[in-house]
């Protein structure tokens, strides 16, 4: 049974129960289980936190929203809305944060044309016109799902018409050039309805795709991750650099460390291997990393309403702009006469790439020409990068990697959890729900006896 707003579980019973990452997913198996949870930084939620910078300040302000007004609310990993979950998880989330409830607007943008086209693209072609619906039509209605890479499959599903002009250059800046081997995933982003597509060729059709609402804090993320925190116990600037699986012993960078009888780790797959040094014999599935930008800026004269925009062909390289502030109002300082927006921007990297603080600076400074020329944005008032190390998980076609490093992990009392610990997409509410499954479980791990 998940907890409810009025407490966590009590103690575990042995206090060896341990869990590692103070993110959503961590902060529920903490909370649940009565284990220790052992963050790596300072504040607890990971990339789901919010934080706030002031005009011309480089300096970040975690937690509740300043008393003076003039300052944007920033995510250190862009925007995390709250999509999908179970019923009973979405109640605990508004138990514990009021939230509001949003349909989204979200679109392709063309900048070349600076055409819209409502996402998902390929239930909305009558936005393409007449003889560019009727092609990506015919040749969506003779394709099929088969393809061995995902490139492969895009264009199988969709033709060469809207590959050419949206998925293959969007997919080549979205996985940093991996959709050309990586195997196909995902699906239910690039969503395939015959009869909404055709409906969408003629007419105005639906919304559809896994995130047709969302869910978000009326005080911001940190509403929600203070409240899952408080429930739990959570040691800060608790870095863990080596896993001892036979002296079942966990070392952080500070010189302490911690014995257990079973972890719940939320750390991302390949490197909870790496830290039990644990190898698995064929290759470890690949990741991107992610530069968030996020922009505080007065608002341009053809800025979007949009609460996102996926785009390709970019100067800067960039695939994503989202608007905080076309979300909720309190993202950006209430200026009279002169509007202001908050944004991020995101480029994805292939994994292992370092950058270099002169290499964000000159992206940094590419992005706001290019967000100028668009007129999305006028003067700009703050700045501020954030370098996501794991940020889209994949995997190899025919790749076992993920199963077992799972599996070899779990023969040591190691339990992955949440999105980059088990290696796959998910959103905040599933994150939270695996949390509370990894909880209950972790306590009945250390303690048969338990009951749910």
């Amino acid at each position: 049974m998940h907890p409810d707003s009025r407490g966590a579980r009590p103690d575990a019973p042995d206090n060896r129960a341990v869990v590692l990452g103070a993110g959503v997913s961590g902060l529920a198996a903490g909370m649940v289980s009565g284990a220790q949870v052992f963050e790596a930084e300072s504040i607890p939620g990971g990339l789901c936190a919010s934080y706030y910078m002031r005009p011309g300040s480089a300096e970040r302000h975690f937690g509740g929203a300043p008393r003076a007004g003039d300052y944007y609310r920033f995510e250190p990993g862009g925007g995390h809305w709250i999509f999908g979950g179970e019923p009973s998880t979405l109640e605990m989330i508004q138990d514990y944060a009021h939230c509001n409830r949003i349909s989204r607007r979200s679109s392709v943008f063309l900048h070349g044309s600076n055409r819209y086209i409502p996402y998902p693209i390929q239930e909305n072609l009558r936005y393409l016109g007449a003889e560019q619906a009727t092609r990506a039509l015919a040749e969506i209605r003779a394709g099929n799902a088969s393809g061995r890479t995902m490139q492969e499959w895009l264009a199988a599903r969709f033709g060469s018409s809207l590959g050419d002009l949206f998925f293959a250059p969007f997919h080549e800046a979205y996985t940093a050039g991996l959709y050309r081997a990586i195997a196909p995933q995902d699906g239910f982003k690039s969503p395939i309805d015959l009869l909404k597509i055709e409906q969408g060729a003629r007419e105005g059709a639906e919304p559809t795709g896994y995130n047709i609402s969302f869910l978000y804090p009326e005080a911001g993320l940190h509403a929600l991750v203070s409240e899952l925190a408080r429930r739990a116990t959570v040691h800060y600037g608790k870095r863990a650099t080596k896993i001892d699986p036979e002296k079942r012993e966990i070392s952080f960078a500070d010189g302490s460390a911690v014995d257990y009888r079973a972890v719940v780790s939320t750390l991302p797959l390949h490197q909870i291997c790496a830290l039990a040094g644990i190898e698995i014999d064929e290759p470890t599935d690949p990741y991107t990393s992610v530069l968030v930008l996020n922009i505080g800026a007065r608002r341009g004269a053809r800025c979007p309403d949009e609460h996102w925009v996926y785009t390709c062909g970019t100067d800067a390289g960039f695939h994503r702009v989202g608007f905080y502030s076309n979300v909720d109002s309190r993202f950006a300082p209430e200026i009279p006469g002169e509007p202001r927006v908050s944004i991020y921007v995101e480029k994805a990297y292939a994994g292992g790439t370092r950058l270099s603080p002169q290499d964000i600076a000159a992206y940094a400074s590419s992005v706001i020409r290019e967000l100028r020329s668009w007129e999305f944005i006028g003067e700009v008032d703050v700045v501020d990068p954030t370098w996501v190390e794991v940020g889209y998980t994949w995997s190899w076609p025919d790749s076992n990697w993920r199963s077992k490093a799972i599996d070899a992990l779990e023969s040591q009392g190691i339990f992955p959890t949440g999105r980059y610990g088990r290696w796959v997409f998910q959103g905040i509410a599933e994150s939270i729900q695996a949390g509370l499954v990894a909880g209950e479980n972790l306590r009945r791990e250390v303690d048969p006896s338990a009951q749910s």
